[in-house]
């Protein structure tokens, strides 16, 4: 009797030979070790797809993001450099004439302007040249020089006025009232209009 057969067991349950039986592992053991690494190369799969659809959704890092869209986004341009220092009213003398069939429109044109700073001159009717003959608010005649200067400033007082030149060599300007003029500007519509061409509004900024 081999020493591998168990006391009190013989005939057909007697174990024979001098060596161990080799014991197989299950197999089912093994497909469940299979298993669960297929389960965990799928989860991380579907963990990083998911991950990638986050940052396409939400643009990624929003650090990164907004340093690229300020380094593409273009420089704003600077604003148009304000215009030259223009002439104080006190340095402008106005010569009023009025064209008009209406009586007395020079004299009380000329006295607005004096409140307002003006410096005036020569009050009366236009010459034959502009009497009747100026159809819209009025016309600033002066020397060249005079349209980056006291044309401007008195531009600002009455709205519409018609700008000419001739070859005067004096700095005196010459306001002729016309058929449609009404009324000058009022003194808080003058100073806006005065303030916007002394102070131009900045460029606004690109919006991108």
């Amino acid at each position: 009797m081999s020493m591998l057969t168990p006391p009190g067991m013989g005939g057909k349950y007697r174990i024979t030979g001098d060596t161990y039986p080799r014991m197989r592992r299950p197999r089912h053991r093994r497909r469940l070790v299979l298993a669960g690494i297929g389960a965990v190369v799928v989860l991380g799969l579907v963990g990083w797809g998911t991950l990638q659809l986050i940052e396409v959704f939400t643009g990624g890092d929003k650090s990164a993001s907004a340093a690229d869209h300020k380094r593409d986004c273009p420089t704003a341009k600077p604003s148009a450099a304000p215009v030259k220092a223009l002439p104080k009213p006190a340095s402008i003398k106005v010569n009023v004439y009025n064209a008009t069939t209406r009586t007395g429109l020079a004299k009380a044109a000329a006295e607005e302007l004096k409140k307002r700073g003006f410096t005036i001159g020569e009050v009366g009717n236009a010459s034959k040249e502009y009497d009747k003959k100026v159809p819209g608010a009025g016309v600033l005649l002066g020397a060249p020089a005079a349209k980056s200067g006291s044309f401007t400033v008195l531009g600002t007082q009455l709205a519409g006025t018609v700008q000419k030149t001739d070859a005067r060599k004096t700095g005196e300007v010459d306001l002729i009232l016309g058929a449609k003029f009404k009324a000058f500007s009022t003194p808080k519509e003058a100073k806006a209009a005065m303030t916007a061409l002394t102070k131009p509004a900045p460029a606004p900024s690109p919006s991108c």
